[in-house]
């Protein structure tokens, strides 16, 4: 599915796949597959590597000229089968067929790696009660929602006003090696702080990852990463 730009929504939508308006002034890019301009929050950077492999650029530091692809899978998978990153260097690259996959890996590690520096900073809270106090002083700017939670759970809290303000691409587990527990299935980022950087990569993570697929496809994204403090489900 080729990523979609939508209007400034008002409503609790999920996040769309693939890309979304940016609300703040934000250098766009053209995706080198579909030759579609979008902000960088919904394009993944490559750079060419000194072996001559692609390599992404999640962090948009890495030297070299960047080649950007839409955040989707499909767009990704198209774009390490038929050249493109090589007619885009002019020169020949190698691009690894599970191109897709490993950009869903480290996208859904480094967002992990931030809910948990936001939670260590005192700017993100877990479990249904401490989530729900959030949402209502109005302090919370995100509410996280695992996956696999169930429909009945996930409908008792509703995203602060907003666009792009519900994440729901990471599973109950990786949520909870972010707060320290066994599964996380409700937390709420606070404004500020971290919070635009966590919507930015959950906006290129939901357009890459199938949540429908089940948690079996996200044990990548929390290896090494586990194994801190007391656990539980919240």
């Amino acid at each position: 599915m080729r990523p979609r730009w939508p209007s400034r929504r008002t409503g609790p939508e999920p996040m769309t796949r693939g890309g979304r308006v940016s609300e703040r002034d934000e250098p766009e890019r053209r995706c080198i597959v579909t030759r579609e301009t979008g902000p960088k929050a919904g394009l993944i950077r490559f750079v060419a590597g000194p072996d001559d492999e692609v390599v992404p650029d999640l962090a948009g530091r890495l030297p070299g000229r960047g080649m950007w692809v839409s955040a989707d899978a499909a767009v990704l998978e198209r774009a390490a089968g038929k050249g493109f990153f090589a007619r885009a260097a002019k020169r020949p690259l190698r691009a690894p067929a599970d191109l897709a996959a490993r950009v869903e890996a480290l996208l859904a590690e480094r967002l992990v790696r931030l809910v948990a520096l936001a939670r260590k900073a005192g700017r993100a809270v877990a479990g249904l009660e401490k989530t729900k106090a959030a949402l209502v002083s109005g302090e919370a700017a995100l509410l996280l929602q695992a996956a696999d939670g169930s429909a009945r759970e996930r409908a008792q809290l509703r995203p602060p006003v907003g666009e792009n303000t519900l994440v729901t691409c990471l599973f109950g587990h990786e949520l909870g090696v972010a707060f320290a527990r066994d599964r996380v299935i409700h937390a709420a980022v606070l404004a500020g702080g971290l919070g635009d950087r966590i919507r930015d990569d959950a906006l290129r993570l939901s357009g890459i990852r199938d949540v429908s697929e089940g948690p079996a496809s996200a044990d990548a994204a929390t290896d090494g990463l586990a194994g801190e403090g007391p656990r539980g489900k919240g």
